[in-house]
C-alpha cells in the first residue's frame, strides 16, 4: 500500500503560519493535484510529504507508517522538481543510473531499470546523449526517468512543466496521464495552472492562504464549488460574479436583484436566505444564452476576442468591477460598442452568501457511461 495520509498537519516558520489544519487521505494509486495561487502553501505541503520540510504539528503517514521523523531517503518517495537538475557531463543513461549506482545495485539490475524507464518515456534512443543536446521536454523526461528507476511508493512532482512552452506543456500533460495509467503508482502533483489540474487529476486539492478550501474530482469542483474562491479559481475563462440582493427565496429557487436593477431567477436551495440578504450570483462564460428572451442582462461590448473555435465578448456591466466574459461559441460579427443581450439560465447559476459560501445547486451532473 502507498496511500498518504495527513492528519491535522500544520507548518509555521517562526510565528508565521504557512499551513493550517490539513486533513487529507490520498489513496493508493491516486493522481492528486495541489493547486492554488502563489504563496498558498502547496509546494510547502509537498516538501513536507517528501521530508524536505519539518512538520510543525500533526501526523503524516505513508503506507500506514508514521513518517514525521523519517529521513527523506527512507520514505519510499521520488521527487521531480521544476528544474531538471541533470548532470551536464553525464549521458542520459548515466543520469538515470546515478542514484542506483550509489545504492550499489547490481549492474544488470541497473541496466534493466534504466532501459525499461527509457522505453516508458520514449527516450530509449537518446540514452547516449548529454543534456545539452536535448529539448526541454526531453530533459524533463530524463528527470522523470531518474525517479521511475527507483520504483518509489509515491511520486512527487513540483510544477514540473513550468519551464516548458505552451505547446509542449499540452503534450507533456498527455504524457503524464499515460505514465500514471501505466505505472499505477500514487502521484502527487503541484501546479498553479488550474488547466493542468483539471486535465490530470483524479482529485484536486484547492489551497488558499495555507488552508484546504475544497477537495474533489475536477468536474465536482467545477460544478459544485463550495465557496467564491474555488468558483473563481477553477475554470478558464473564470466565472463571472454579479453583486446583488435576495428579493425572494425558497428551497427551490431565489430571485436576485442585481446592481443594474435586473432580477434574475437562480435555481438553488436558498431556504436559509431572506429578502434583503447580500449575495453574489455566479455564471460561467459558456452558460450565457444569446437567444434567451427572459432572465436576461444587457450590456455594452468593450472587447471581442476571436479564437477561431470560439468567440469571447467582454462587457461592461453595472456593479461588476471586472469585465463580464461571455463565450459565444464559433464565429461572431460582434464588435466593440455593440449592445449584447444574453440570458442567464436559472439551472446554470451559482449563488454565494455574504461570507462567500455557496448555496446548494439543484443541477445534477449526468452520470458517466461505463467504459
Amino acid at each position: 500500500m502507498s496511500d498518504v495520509q495527513l492528519k491535522d498537519v500544520a507548518k509555521s516558520f517562526g510565528e508565521v503560519a504557512v499551513l493550517r489544519d490539513v486533513n487529507l487521505h490520498i489513496v493508493d494509486g491516486e493522481f492528486i493535484v495541489f493547486v492554488g495561487p502563489s504563496g498558498c502553501g502547496k509546494s510547502t505541503l509537498l516538501r513536507m510529504i517528501a521530508g524536505l520540510e519539518d512538520i510543525t504539528s500533526g501526523e503524516l503517514t505513508i503506507g500506514g507508517e508514521r513518517m514525521n521523523d523519517v529521513p527523506p531517503a527512507e520514505r519510499g518517495i521520488a521527487m521531480v522538481f521544476q528544474s531538471y537538475a541533470l548532470y551536464p557531463h553525464m549521458t542520459l543513461y548515466d543520469n538515470m543510473a546515478f542514484g542506483l549506482k550509489l545504492a550499489k545495485m547490481a549492474k544488470g539490475e541497473i541496466d534493466s531499470a534504466v532501459q525499461n524507464a527509457a522505453k516508458i518515456l520514449h527516450i530509449d534512443h537518446l540514452l547516449d546523449r548529454k543534456p545539452k543536446a536535448l529539448s526541454g521536454g526531453q530533459r524533463q523526461r530524463v528527470a522523470i526517468g531518474r525517479a521511475i528507476v527507483r520504483k518509489p511508493k509515491v511520486f512527487l512532482f513540483d510544477e514540473p512543466l513550468s519551464n516548458l512552452d505552451a505547446a509542449l506543456r499540452v503534450r507533456m500533460r498527455y504524457e503524464f496521464a499515460k505514465l500514471h495509467e501505466e505505472l499505477k503508482t500514487t502521484m502527487v502533483y503541484v501546479t498553479h495552472d488550474q488547466v493542468e489540474a483539471m486535465t490530470l487529476a483524479d482529485r484536486i486539492v484547492v489551497l488558499s492562504a495555507g488552508r484546504v478550501e475544497q477537495v474533489g474530482a475536477p468536474l465536482e469542483l467545477y460544478e459544485y464549488p463550495v465557496n467564491l474562491f474555488v468558483a473563481g479559481f477553477i475554470g478558464s475563462p473564470k466565472m463571472n460574479f454579479f453583486a446583488g440582493e435576495i428579493v425572494e427565496a425558497s428551497e427551490r429557487a431565489a430571485q436576485v436583484k442585481l446592481k443594474s436593477g435586473a432580477v434574475i431567477r437562480v435555481e438553488v436551495d436558498a431556504g436559509a436566505a431572506a429578502p434583503g440578504n447580500a449575495v453574489t450570483l455566479g455564471i460561467r462564460p459558456e452558460h450565457f444564452d444569446p437567444n434567451a428572451t427572459e432572465n436576461t442582462v444587457e450590456a455594452t461590448v468593450t472587447f471581442v476576442e476571436s479564437l477561431g473555435s470560439t468567440t469571447h465578448a467582454y462587457m461592461a456591466y453595472a456593479g461588476v468591477e471586472d469585465a463580464v466574459t461571455c463565450d459565444l461559441g464559433g464565429h461572431s460579427t460582434l464588435a466593440a460598442g455593440d449592445t449584447l443581450k444574453v440570458g442567464i439560465p436559472a439551472d446554470c447559476c451559482h449563488l454565494f452568501d455574504a461570507q462567500g459560501r455557496a448555496f446548494a445547486r439543484h443541477f445534477k451532473m449526468p452520470e458517466r457511461r461505463a467504459a
